[in-house]
């Protein structure tokens, strides 16, 4: 018989098998970050959610997908029960623990802590195993994981979560992607070398990619989107195109918006007609955007233009 899942009012969550159900691993997102809890994530095959977790112990269960914790406040120590073994861990900011999928475990906090939790599904990390010539990647439980660069990716992606993702799905997937290759890079039993996938962008590709973006600029463009324009996969495009042409695929997506809200500007379009066609969710965004990476604000610019 398949576990039954629970209702969570039409909302994903982050789930473990507990018995014969499909339940939340933890009861509740937190609701601070008022974007997070209520928006559909923008990264394809991952979910991240934040939570305040206070004294609180988790019956055993059992873990569908990859499951990462990050640790971003507190300090009491964590215990955990797995495979017929205990350990009591000392957590502080920073703090890591990785579970692949098919783990079994039942965790005890002893006093409060608040902490990013992301599950990846198999099909992102076997995708790009597949590509680098490697059978499906295999993870070992990890109870006191430390890799500073995991944890700056992966504080980068709540982040984004909290302010409602302002970047856009271009950028959301950028940071997934990179998350997925770390782990496979650093963590995987047998790490993979994301160096030897073969075959490159030639310059009609690359002339595709960049023309896809050029008349997409009103859009919240994937990376997904763009990949597929050239029949690449969303990781292999992304390695290729920074590799001919310095930058990342979001940097010239942005650089070309920046361009266009510069001709919009020209013509006497408003800020929020401006930021509404070269793709930003809101004016704010725009305008923060804009500063950044032409060093004025688009009033300013537009006067002295």
């Amino acid at each position: 018989m398949h576990p039954k899942r629970v209702a969570d009012n039409g909302q994903n969550r982050i789930s473990v098998v507990r018995g014969n159900r499909v339940v939340p691993l933890l009861p509740s997102v937190e609701r601070e970050g008022r974007h997070e809890s209520r928006k559909e994530q923008p990264w394809r095959g991952v979910l991240l959610e934040r939570h305040t977790v206070s004294a609180i112990e988790i019956p055993e269960h059992e873990h569908r997908e990859l499951c990462f914790h990050l640790q971003i406040a507190g300090e009491e120590p964590m215990e955990w029960w797995s495979g017929g073994r205990r350990g009591v861990e000392k957590t502080a900011s920073g703090s890591m623990i990785l579970l692949p999928a098919g783990t079994r475990d039942r965790l005890r906090w002893q006093g409060g802590s608040e902490r990013l939790i992301v599950s990846v599904d198999p099909e992102p990390l076997n995708r790009v195993a597949e590509e680098a010539g490697v059978s499906t990647p295999e993870f070992e439980p990890q109870w006191s994981l430390q890799d500073r660069a995991v944890e700056q990716v992966v504080f980068e992606m709540g982040r984004e979560a909290r302010e409602g993702w302002p970047l856009g799905r271009l950028y959301a997937d950028l940071t997934a992607a990179g998350f997925v290759s770390l782990l496979l890079r650093r963590h995987a039993v047998d790490p993979i070398d994301l160096g030897h996938i073969q075959g490159g962008l030639p310059m009609l590709q690359l002339r595709r990619a960049m023309e896809f973006v050029s008349a997409n600029l009103d859009r919240d463009l994937r990376l997904e989107e763009i990949a597929n324009e050239v029949n690449l996969s969303p990781f292999h495009f992304a390695r290729e195109f920074r590799s001919r042409t310095g930058q990342t695929p979001y940097q010239y997506l942005l650089d070309q918006r920046m361009e266009r809200a510069k001709d919009l500007l020209n013509h006497s379009w408003t800020v929020q007609e401006v930021a509404a066609m070269t793709g930003f969710r809101s004016p704010v965004n725009f305008v923060r955007a804009f500063r950044q990476r032409v060093g004025v604000s688009p009033g300013v610019w537009r006067k002295g233009a």
